[in-house]
């Protein structure tokens, strides 16, 4: 099993052959939990709403985006 080390800023590397086996490339989220004393680190996935492309786009629905955006964040 691999063994990871914490750095002084509380910062862990994913090992290389976990990383590989996964597919994890750098830039993407990962999605931390805690199940009692066990640490679970899982790929995190959302699901991002789409504009249909080769239309115009109305003020209101970029507003409803916005707004949709903003309440995503606060969760």
């Amino acid at each position: 099993m691999p063994v990871t080390k914490v750095t002084r800023n509380y910062q862990i590397t994913l090992p290389a052959e976990i990383r590989k086996a996964l597919g994890i490339k750098e830039g993407e989220l990962l999605e931390v939990e805690l199940e009692g004393e066990r640490i679970v680190i899982k790929r995190f996935r959302r699901e991002r709403p789409t504009l249909k492309l080769g239309r115009p786009i109305t003020p209101e629905e970029i507003e409803r985006g916005i707004q949709e955006g903003m309440e995503e964040c606060m969760q």
